[in-house]
């Protein structure tokens, strides 16, 4: 005869001592000892890639100094928090890494702001090339998209896993310079400083009053509870308090969007060159069409052509003006993340810029693979500006030339 559990003979009462029986057995087979060994390591991690046993080898690829080997993320296994934490710590030595190959490698330096900060607020910075605002002929604007990374960075993701040249600014930069450009590399994600919370020390429980519960009933109660214990413990290993901070924005620049905006009005709009360029990454390009919302007739004016890669722009949402539309399909290309060969045209989604694609599916490698592309880009747009102006230029002396002559015959 097979009893089933679903038999009305076992009462509730009866299947609720059951699963308890089982629970307590499955409970007394756990080693305490062992189960305290798996607390969470404290959030204490090193200070520099030296510390860390990493560094960059000669081909821009980050390397465990002792075994040659790339990255590990899972440092401890069943300890995800902790392996994320210590991925974060090494990502901000990863950015002050980067912004010392800004100023070393590339000859950047930094501009405060606001530009009239004073002693006591919280300030952000971009990078500048020593000729970004007096060079007369051409700038590049460099403009990142959202996250963690910083001036100068792709994606961390790449400079961690891959390498510096696809991760980093820094072969944009120096091509840049090389081809006569100043640039411009923005900073739009750091736009807060953050603060560390004083710490809040809550009062002691007071005693609790005796039980009139019976002796037997309370030490089950209190089996329960510790079994209770036990099984948090065993899903939360004991984990750490992260420090509480506040965030406090950087003035006119607490948003990607206002960023881009007052780096154009302190510093693109009173620039030298003729012939301003921008690139912009993910989240850069939609603070991009936010910049032409509200200085367009400027943009139009100054920009000579905009290069977009896996742009996280929307004409529609963003409200932007069937001027701004039309201007964004003669002076905008967006490489979007796509299976198809590098460059190869893609039906619009929008009546905005031509998307083309940048010859990978990975949004954090579309400005990379497109690096190439991008730069014949701005190059062939300048020679065609160029080659108009030059026929305008000859159509005034000519009409010049003309006018004198019959002047002359006149006469």
């Amino acid at each position: 005869m097979r009893i089933s559990l679903c038999d009305s003979a076992f009462t509730p009462m009866f299947l609720s001592s059951v699963i308890e029986l089982a629970e307590y057995y499955l409970l007394s087979r756990i080693d305490l000892d062992e189960l305290m060994k798996k607390d969470e390591p404290p959030f204490t991690f090193p200070k520099t890639l030296e510390e860390f046993e990493y560094a960059f080898n000669e081909y821009g690829q980050l390397r465990h100094i002792k075994t040659g080997e790339p990255f590990v993320f899972n440092a401890r296994e069943d300890l995800h928090r902790w392996n994320q934490k210590r991925y974060e710590a090494l990502g901000e030595i990863i950015t002050q890494y980067v912004y010392e190959l800004l100023e070393k490698k590339c000859n950047m330096t930094k501009a405060i702001l606001p530009v009239d900060t004073t002693e006591d607020e919280a300030t952000s910075f971009i990078y500048l090339s020593p000729d970004a605002l007096s060079n007369p002929s051409k700038l590049l604007v460099l403009v990142q998209g959202s996250g963690v990374v910083r001036a100068g960075q792709w994606a961390r993701r790449l400079i961690i896993n891959q390498d510096l040249d696809s991760g980093t600014q820094i072969p944009f930069i120096t091509r840049a310079i090389e081809e006569g450009y100043g640039v411009m590399v923005l900073n739009p994600n750091e736009n807060y400083l953050e603060l560390e919370k004083p710490a809040i020390f809550s009062p002691l429980p007071s005693p609790t009053e005796p039980s009139d519960e019976p002796a037997e009933k309370r030490e089950r109660k209190d089996d329960k509870e510790g079994k209770k214990k036990r099984e948090f413990y065993e899903k939360y290993r004991n984990p750490q308090k992260e420090t509480e901070t506040e965030r406090i924005p950087v003035r006119e620049n607490g948003s990607s969007e206002e960023h881009v905006l007052y780096v154009w009005d302190h510093f693109v709009s009173k620039a030298a060159a003729k012939n301003v360029f921008i690139m912009a990454h993910s989240y850069g390009g939609l603070s991009f069409v936010e910049l032409m919302n509200q200085r367009e007739m400027q943009v139009k004016n100054r920009a000579c052509a905009v290069a977009l890669t896996d742009s996280a722009h929307n004409i529609w949402l963003q409200e932007t003006s069937k001027g701004t539309q039309d201007w964004m399909q003669q002076h905008c290309s967006n490489w979007v993340s796509s299976p198809e060969p590098l460059d190869t045209p893609l039906d619009p989604m929008l009546p905005d810029c031509p998307r083309v694609s940048a010859g990978t599916e990975r949004h954090e490698l579309t400005s990379w693979m497109s690096f190439n592309s991008i730069f014949r880009f701005f190059s062939e747009v300048l020679e065609a500006k160029e080659d108009e102006e030059a026929v305008e230029t000859s159509n005034i002396v000519t009409t010049r030339s003309s006018s004198l002559k019959n002047k002359h015959q006149d006469l």
